[in-house]
């Protein structure tokens, strides 16, 4: 009788087990979507805040370079009022794609919000991060997006700053935000 009693509770304990790993495993599989873009597979603002959190502290630990370059699609609302909201998500994808591939495997692509995009670039000095936010609205500009039988592109304005030592994540995006506001009036 006592062989029985431990033997359901040896199968009670492997199927209590099985249950907390599979529970263990939903949670990272959610935790993993609370930090990524439903439509573009990429960060969200989310994940990129915690990816740029930890880059200002390996700046400030290490003295590693980094940069953070931030994208605004120029006139983005036109493509979603002429040809509605799918060639709009058409946009973005064909955006993202065209950034990821412009980038490092080492560098972090994330859709910050809307039509915004923020880039975290490693290992280069500031003229070669301002050479590389030039070369993504170029290459952004020179995406053509199809929708159904239809065309288009869209324009973009990125603005770029260095991490710089004692940062926070809030001063640099402020920084990067700004220079991007100030290509976008030229």
């Amino acid at each position: 009788m006592l062989a029985v009693a431990e033997d359901e509770v040896l199968s009670r304990t492997r199927g209590l087990e099985a249950e907390l790993a599979a529970a263990r495993s939903k949670i990272k599989q959610l935790e993993s979507r609370i930090e990524t873009d439903a439509l573009l597979d990429i960060f969200n603002r989310r994940g990129f805040e915690r990816e740029l959190t930890r880059a200002v502290l390996q700046v400030n630990r290490y003295q590693r370079s980094a940069a953070v370059v931030f994208i605004d699609l120029d006139d983005f609302k036109s493509i979603n009022d002429r040809f509605g909201h799918l060639a709009g998500d058409a946009t973005l994808k064909a955006v993202a794609d065209t950034i990821i591939k412009a980038c490092r495997a080492s560098d972090t692509v994330a859709r910050f919000g809307g039509d915004e995009f923020a880039v975290l670039l490693w290992n280069l000095r500031e003229c070669d991060a301002r050479a590389k936010t030039l070369s993504l609205e170029e290459a952004i500009g020179a995406t053509k997006i199809r929708f159904a039988a239809d065309v288009s592109s869209v324009g973009a304005s990125a603005g770029v700053t260095m991490l710089r030592r004692f940062d926070s994540p809030t001063e640099v995006i402020a920084r990067a935000d700004k220079d991007m506001y100030s290509r976008k009036m030229h």
